[in-house]
């Protein structure tokens, strides 16, 4: 497996690793599906505005999954921090992919001068939130409530990695 920078020609296989989540999963808190056009919009979207769009591969270049990251929130001071997504084909997962992403997604943010990298994770997602435990992650919040999917309440639990020991920005 290979990680690479996200090209216009992956907008269709992230389209769909996007959907199943949607349509299967509570990582993603919308109803609403993508298609390839809006895909490639937002990997231009990333890529334009500085941010790493990446994609894990196999050996005949076929998409296992993509990570990201992009501003935590749009303020200039929380310009040191940023929020990652991370997402993994579904014939792919329990192969090691989405911790592969993750490492490389660290390492850019550390490359890019960022300072903390933070995670909104589904509470019930205790595969998730054991990833980012044993990649140092730590967990400073939850909230109950704030989402609704399948007709059910979600919470929502937050959790952050310090990239660096900078003092002061």
């Amino acid at each position: 497996m290979q990680i690479r920078d996200a090209a216009k020609r992956d907008a269709q296989v992230l389209a769909e690793i996007y959907n199943d989540a949607v349509l299967n999963g509570t990582a993603i808190w919308t109803d609403r599906t993508v298609d390839s056009a809006d895909r490639v919009a937002w990997i231009t979207q990333r890529q334009q505005g500085g941010f790493p769009v990446r994609v894990m591969v196999d050996a005949a270049d076929r998409v296992l999954g993509y990570a990201s990251y992009g501003d935590w929130q749009s303020k200039d001071g929380y310009r040191f921090s940023v929020e990652h997504s991370v997402y993994v084909h579904q014939d792919a997962r329990g192969q090691g992919a989405g911790r592969q992403l993750m490492v490389d997604l660290i390492r850019l943010a550390r490359e890019h001068g960022k300072h903390v990298m933070v995670a909104l994770i589904e509470s019930g997602n205790q595969a998730s939130i054991a990833l980012h435990q044993q990649l140092g992650f730590v967990e400073c919040g939850r909230v109950s409530q704030v989402g609704c999917k399948f007709g059910e309440w979600l919470d929502l639990t937050f959790m952050q990695l310090r990239l660096d020991d900078r003092v002061t920005p």
